[in-house]
């Protein structure tokens, strides 16, 4: 199942200054629902198109993109396709609580209203720049996972960044095929 995401809005109500001094690791995240406007701004901050040309909201090297975005819901899993600006639905079951544990039983990966969990398959950069290439990865990692955290402050809500979890924990919730390697988990909710 598909579903077509809002148009992302380019001009908000929080300044970018504010959003900086703002961001914070926010812990105590309600399960209340977040709207579909309120997930297709975070998921556009991530990986979403911003010109014509296929650019997407964070710097890549060379262009080649090697993130997959993955949210969980109460709906279900969802993988997001930026060339569409959709999200297309993988499994539906609600897999916050095995996310949870695969990312070491923190509880607000089950309590957050979504989580995004970005994967990286690695060999699309180190194909074309060798062993360097896994910097780079990384860098465009840091670059779109900023920007979902800032845009969450945006959108009036909460997130935390989640690097503590059993990669083959996380690949198996998602079904992930072994090309792709799981770097970043967000939950992103209210604040409570």
């Amino acid at each position: 199942m598909m579903i077509k995401l809002p148009e992302p809005r380019l001009k908000g109500e929080v300044s970018l200054e504010e959003t900086i001094e703002k961001r914070r690791s926010e812990r105590s995240l309600s399960g209340k629902d977040l709207t579909l406007e309120q997930i297709s701004q975070l998921l556009w901050s991530c990986q979403g198109l911003t010109n014509d040309r296929g650019f997407r909201a964070a710097p890549s090297a060379g262009a080649i993109y090697p993130l997959e975005i993955y949210l969980l819901s109460k709906d279900g899993l969802f993988q997001y396709l930026p060339a569409s600006h959709s999200i297309k639905r993988i499994k539906n079951k609600d897999l916050r609580g095995e996310l949870c544990d695969a990312c070491l039983g923190q509880p607000f990966v089950r309590s957050a209203a979504i989580d995004i969990v970005m994967c990286a398959e690695f060999e699309r950069t180190t194909g074309r720049y060798g062993k360097r290439g896994e910097n780079y990865v990384y860098i465009e990692i840091g670059h779109a996972a900023q920007n979902v955290h800032l845009q969450a402050v945006a959108e009036g809500l909460g997130s935390v960044p989640v690097g503590a979890f059993s990669k083959d924990g996380v690949a198996k919730v998602l079904g992930l095929s072994e090309k792709l390697v799981p770097v970043y988990v967000i939950p992103v909710g209210y604040i409570e």
